[in-house]
């Protein structure tokens, strides 16, 4: 090598790659999905993530409740 490349493996993330704004970690089971605009609250599904649903009240992206508390 002549020292302008790096040599870097594939497939290694940094210490923040690819994770979202819960660290990457699920809740679990139980609690709720919550709407940030209008406050309307859902019962979480196991293995639905709260950011696919819709509010059933207004439309916007549902979010975990627990994260709307931070």
């Amino acid at each position: 090598m002549d020292g302008n490349h790096h040599s870097h493996e594939h497939g290694e993330k940094g210490a923040h790659e690819g994770k979202g704004k819960n660290g990457g970690g699920s809740k679990g089971p139980g609690g709720f999905c919550a709407c940030h605009a209008c406050g309307t609250r859902v019962e979480h599904i196991q293995g639905v993530k709260c950011t696919t649903l819709h509010c059933p009240n207004c439309g916007h992206k549902m979010i975990r409740e627990e994260l709307l508390k931070k």
